[in-house]
């Protein structure tokens, strides 16, 4: 029985164990089925926009605006941020398209969960569905590039030389993109739409893989993936905002100069076209009846704002009535008008309901310049006069020599009615003004002395770039009937014999006429770069603004430096020119080096190109001298009426390395007036005195003191002498400085003792000196005052300058 019991024990578990089997294989396909159900994340973008299914196109562009703005990676530092703002951005792109919103509102699906939903129906990879990511990721490898990537792939020698000079006449939009960028995925359908749009209008789409290309990625300055920019002018800008087509169009159209159209209106109509002669370009004017200027417009004036000049008319404005009342047009489609030297009447007109881009760009080529424009740079000589380059393709230039007086206006009138009559594919015709493009006419003329007083025809042709030409004066132009004739029997003989050019010569270089517009243009685009600039501030594009940032703060930092470091400097020398009392008096006690190392922080280089010098009299005397404050000094010159202009000369020039230092002032005393001051100072000072006597002979003579120099410490109350040099009358070049020491005295004595002839003989012809070498040795003395040792003489106080009698 037990047997029996075990044995059907077996039986149940091997039974239990066979049912398990299927039970896990069912549970298992249940879950990767829910899994393969709900691969697809479920994704609403009413919710994420937080909007209802009723809400308008303004009301979610609204909220958009806002969440973009907030979750923008750029702002927001939150680590979901890239992933909410992509969310929003797709949200925004179902939404914002009527066809997308209707397919969601109708079947729950966008096109991010739209490829799971039909792998019901039957996918290749059996059972289950993945999307070909799973198995080959789309991330712009080489064999999977999008159709984009491949056609407009740019390089970096491609982009130097095709697209930079291209930029000039049509913008660029490029996209930064790489290998396994997954954000790339994201902007690929709203680039695709951008991009069929844009180069239909004439914009230049590129595509740029760092991967392959980084040298051109850096020269961009494009250092993340992916990342849009717009080249024109060869200057590139970053889009900063979300990927959307709207926005992107409005990026396009911002990286164009805001000054290519003008609105035109019944109050500036006459204006605008009348400037044709001025500028010498024809105008064109497009009637239409949206109130913004269509991006293929103001594209086409871009392309050609170097030959035409555009102006815009809302047909919708009740100003613009009489215009359109005048030219007669119609409302149905979008007018062009092209107007040259006539603006009652214009010269051609295109209307079509939708304009395409190769019509305009012929129509615009058909009417780039006027009936007979004025040649008024090289480049337009180039453009109507080209080079002959085959047999069959000659282009002769029937060129007016005229000038811009009244007196030449019915030449002027009667040579353009002429050329509008004789309009031949082979000849073109054009005027010059003699007085601007005077070397070019002076080949032309025949005598080129003659006044200028008549105009003239030439006929001419030319041969080669490097300027040579073939010509033929033709007739001297007054507008008359005669001269008509004459010329029209030339043009007819040209095309049979092309031999009557008989001169040749080789032809200067065109003045540009218009060089003067550089200032001008050198303004519009300082502003066009300082919007840039403000631009990337505003938009926290600090990568790439960095260099740009490191140069305007190093520039900054340098200038606050300067103005820092002169400011705590001008403030320590006011304070050491007003030290404290007890301060002042350890300085009288101290010694001399003292005070002379801080006069000698004060030598620096002249703030001024002069030397001020004040007249010591009884009016300056106090506040020059008696009260000068601490730590200043008065550097007198002496000298009389006789040699006070060349002494004044002399002495400016010594002293005017030292006028930088802020303790230092320049007076001179003339000692015709206060020869009695000059002799009472030396007597208080009896060092400088006994000096003098062994120079003046004992006294026996009155001492001459011009020349002198005094440098007088108000404060301390004592002075330093300075005595003139007597070149040519001392050899040795012996300086005053010296005088006054000790050392110097002895010096002077041996050499007395030595020559005793020559002693009498130098006082006797102090008169007779050359008086401006007397200081020549001043700018040696400086440097030694400056330094501090020179002898000092205190004196017991400053005798008074008013008291003193004039010495006669």
């Amino acid at each position: 029985m037990a047997m029996l019991l075990v044995v059907r024990s077996k039986v149940s578990v091997m039974a239990a164990s066979r049912m398990s089997v299927p039970l896990a294989v069912v549970v298992v396909l249940s879950v990767l089925l829910t899994g393969a159900a709900h691969a697809g994340p479920e994704m609403d973008p009413y919710k994420i926009l937080g909007v209802t299914r009723s809400a308008s196109q303004a009301e979610i562009k609204k909220v958009y605006k806002r969440l973009a703005k907030e979750w923008h990676p750029d702002k927001n530092k939150n680590p979901g941020a890239e992933d909410m703002f992509i969310k929003i951005t797709k949200s925004y792109e179902i939404l914002s398209s009527e066809d997308k919103r209707a397919n969601y509102d109708r079947y729950g699906q966008t096109d991010d969960t739209q490829p799971y939903g039909g792998a019901r129906y039957g996918h290749p990879h059996d059972s289950f569905y993945f999307d070909e990511s799973f198995y080959n990721f789309p991330f712009n490898s080489k064999n999977h590039r999008d159709f984009t990537d491949s056609k407009y792939t740019l390089h970096f020698n491609q982009y130097v030389n095709d697209v930079v000079p291209d930029s000039y006449k049509r913008p660029y939009l490029i996209k930064i993109t790489s290998d396994w960028c997954f954000s790339c995925i994201h902007i690929e359908p709203v680039w695709k739409e951008v991009v069929q749009e844009m180069e239909t209008l004439g914009v230049g789409i590129g595509v740029v893989d760092v991967g392959h290309e980084r040298r051109l990625a850096n020269h961009l300055g494009a250092h993340r993936t992916p990342s849009i920019l717009g080249v024109i002018n060869g200057k590139v800008t970053f889009f900063h905002y979300a990927v959307a087509k709207e926005h992107l169009r409005q990026f396009v159209e911002d990286l164009l100069p805001q000054r290519l159209v003008e609105w035109i209106t019944d109050k500036n109509d006459v204006r605008f076209l009348s400037s044709w002669h001025e500028l010498n370009k024809p105008h064109v004017l497009l009637f239409d009846q949206v109130p913004v200027v269509p991006l293929l417009f103001k594209l086409t004036a871009f392309a050609y704002k170097d030959h035409l000049q555009f102006g815009y008319v809302d047909q919708g404005l009740s100003e613009t009535a009489e215009l359109q009342k005048q030219f007669n047009i119609n409302t149905y489609a979008p007018t062009m008008l092209v107007f040259k030297e006539s603006i009652d009447k214009p010269a051609d007109i295109i209307q079509a309901k939708g304009m395409k881009k190769q019509i305009i760009d012929e129509f615009m080529t058909n009417n780039r310049f006027l009936l007979v424009p004025r040649l008024v740079n090289q480049k337009l000589f180039d453009e109507l006069c080209p080079v002959k380059q085959f047999h069959r393709r000659r282009k002769y230039c029937v060129l007016l020599i005229t000038n811009d007086e009244e007196t030449f206006t019915f030449g002027n009138h009667a040579f353009l009615s002429f050329a509008s009559t004789n309009n031949k594919e082979v000849v073109r015709f054009a005027y010059v003004y003699q007085r601007l493009q005077q070397p070019l006419c002076d080949i032309f003329t025949q005598n080129k002395d003659s006044e200028e007083s008549t105009a003239q025809v030439v006929i001419l042709e030319r041969r080669n770039a490097a300027g040579k030409a073939l010509f033929k004066p033709v007739t001297a132009w007054n507008g008359s009937e005669e001269d008509k004739r004459r010329l029209l029997e030339e043009l007819e003989r040209l095309q049979k014999d092309p031999s009557i050019l008989v001169h040749d010569a080789v032809l200067p270089e065109l003045n540009n006429e218009f060089a003067s517009m550089f200032v001008i243009r050198w303004i519009y685009a300082s502003y066009d770069y300082l919007s840039e600039v403000i631009d990337d501030i505003l938009h926290n594009n600090w990568r790439e603004m960095m260099p740009l940032l490191s140069l305007i703060f190093s520039a900054l930092f340098i200038l606050f430096g300067t103005v820092v470091i002169q400011a705590f400097s001008d403030s320590s020398e006011d304070k050491q020119t007003k030290p404290k009392a007890k301060d002042g008096t350890k300085a009288e006690n101290g010694s001399p080096g003292t005070g002379a190392a801080s006069r000698q922080e004060d030598n620096r280089p002249p703030k001024k190109s002069f030397v001020e010098v004040t007249e010591l009299t009884d009016i300056t005397y106090i506040s020059n001298l008696v009260k000068l404050r601490p730590g200043h000094m008065n550097i007198v010159l002496v000298l009389t009426d006789a040699s006070k202009n060349i002494l004044l000369s002399k002495f400016a020039k010594e002293v005017y390395s030292f006028t930088g230092s802020m303790t230092l002032h320049f007076s001179f005393l003339n000692i015709d007036k206060h020869g009695e001051w000059m002799n009472t100072l030396l007597e208080y000072a009896q060092d400088a005195m006994q000096i003098d006597a062994d120079e003046g002979d004992g006294g026996s003579h009155k001492m001459d003191y011009t020349g002198h120099v005094l440098a007088l410490n108000g404060h301390k109350k004592y002075l330093c002498l300075f005595r003139p040099v007597y070149t040519g009358e001392d050899p040795d070049g012996k300086s005053s400085e010296d005088e006054g020491g000790s050392a110097g005295g002895r010096s002077r004595s041996g050499s007395r003792d030595d020559h005793p002839p020559r002693r009498s003989k130098r006082s006797r012809s102090l008169s007779t000196l050359q008086i401006h070498h007397k200081l020549d040795r001043l700018g040696l003395w400086m440097e030694r005052l400056m330094e501090g040792t020179l002898p000092r003489y205190y004196i017991p106080t400053w005798p008074g300058l008013d008291k003193i009698t004039p010495s006669k």
